[in-house]
């Protein structure tokens, strides 16, 4: 742990919270574009939605390929490789002429931006230490925030007057810039462990010692499950708002705004409730909310009582609970590793988008011109992490 002034804790939060915008900013801002993107590709919007799906298997299978280059070449070598994949494969996507090979770029793509994640949680850890670590993940999502309030909106007046592949210039743009920040103002937080092996049987083992962890096991399932209802929701929004309620590309983008307000507004309170409670008492109010929430709002769908008032009610309700499990639960997950965070972080990604992947395809699987299948899979996902939840592991220190 690095000792900071006020000036480079800021810092290192704003562009440790940058390096975190560059996979929301990749989902986010090309949503609007999914009934343009179907038509110049001749294909529908369901399709494109599977390119979704593939950004969210390459960001998850990608974590546990940095977690131990992280760990074995410290933090910035293997980011900066990332990060060039990130910036060539979003310049490729531009050129895309089917529906396929964006498919495809989108996976390579995720490949690259899922490093600046990792890393990103890893030195997190480092900087600021295990008791610092869930108050500087609420400031995270206050920059990561801005990423779903100003990429959708900003993606669909891109898309109306630019179209659709313009969005995959900004983004390569964005990217270098952000890869500029971190060469000359982000220190390297980890040096070099050349004892550290990248044997595939080793780097097996370490996962594993990670996953014996309990603290590390229940907290990472807990904040997996709780985070695939988001997914959920991300990909199926543009279906649900624009083909199911019919709000214009830049209705949506205000609408996906709003939302966000709610996660981003409670994970900020988040910090001074930390000083009053513990991580682990606000998970277990946060996720029962979050449940009441869901299952309220599956009956009413299935029932057929919410139009789109109500609709973005229950939805701004839930991601309100969320912004209090999300930071709490990646904290008490890294609590216990001074060593060998990269791989733990490596794996609290795999799991957490992995897990969101399968809800997204979901959504796209079970697409049937209603809100239920979305609906079904948040209630599911928020059910599940309350379960695990209630499994009451070990109070940390």
């Amino acid at each position: 742990m690095i000792a900071l002034t006020r000036k480079t804790y800021v810092l290192y939060v704003v562009i440790l919270g940058l390096l975190t915008t560059i996979g929301p900013f990749s989902i986010d801002m090309y949503l609007p574009g999914f009934d343009d993107i179907a038509r110049s590709l001749g294909t529908s919007p369901a399709r494109v939605a599977l390119s979704l799906s593939s950004y969210f298997i390459g960001i998850s299978a990608g974590q546990l390929i940095y977690g131990p280059l992280l760990d074995r070449y410290g933090r910035k070598r293997p980011l900066f490789v990332g990060l060039g994949v990130y910036i060539i494969a979003t310049l490729i996507c531009m050129e895309a002429k089917d529906i396929n090979t964006l498919i495809a770029l989108r996976l390579i793509q995720a490949l690259g931006s899922c490093g600046a994640q990792v890393t990103a949680m890893a030195m997190v850890r480092d900087l600021f230490g295990a008791k610092e670590s869930a108050r500087v993940f609420s400031l995270l999502l206050l920059v990561i925030g801005l990423s779903p309030m100003i990429a959708p909106t900003a993606g669909g007046y891109v898309v109306v007057s630019y179209g659709w592949r313009t969005v995959f210039l900004i983004l390569a743009i964005l990217g270098g810039l952000i890869t500029l920040l971190t060469i000359f103002f982000l220190p390297e937080s980890y040096p070099p462990d050349k004892s550290f092996s990248l044997k595939p049987g080793q780097i097996i083992r370490n996962f594993i010692a990670v996953l014996r962890i309990r603290q590390f096991l229940i907290y990472v399932l807990v904040e997996s499950f709780a985070f695939a209802g988001l997914f959920a929701y991300v990909s199926g929004s543009p279906i649900l708002f624009m083909n199911i309620f019919h709000v214009d590309k830049r209705t949506y983008g205000w609408i996906f705004a709003f939302l966000s307000v709610a996660f981003i507004g409670l994970s900020q309170f988040n910090s001074r409730l930390l000083r009053r409670y513990t991580g682990e008492k606000i998970i277990r109010v946060a996720l029962t909310g979050q449940v009441l929430v869901s299952v309220a709002f599956l009956a009413g769908t299935a029932a057929g009582w919410y139009g789109l008032g109500f609709t973005i009610f229950f939805l701004f309700l839930f991601l309100a609970f969320l912004g209090f499990t999300y930071p709490n639960a990646a904290a008490l997950a890294l609590a216990p590793f001074d060593t060998n965070a990269g791989t733990a972080s490596s794996l609290l990604g795999f799991l957490q988008l992995g897990i969101g992947a399968l809800a997204s395809i979901g959504v796209g699987a079970f697409t049937n011109g209603t809100a239920l299948p979305m609906v079904a899979i948040i209630a599911g996902t928020s059910v599940t992490a309350f379960v695990i939840c209630l499994l009451r592991p070990p109070t940390p220190s």
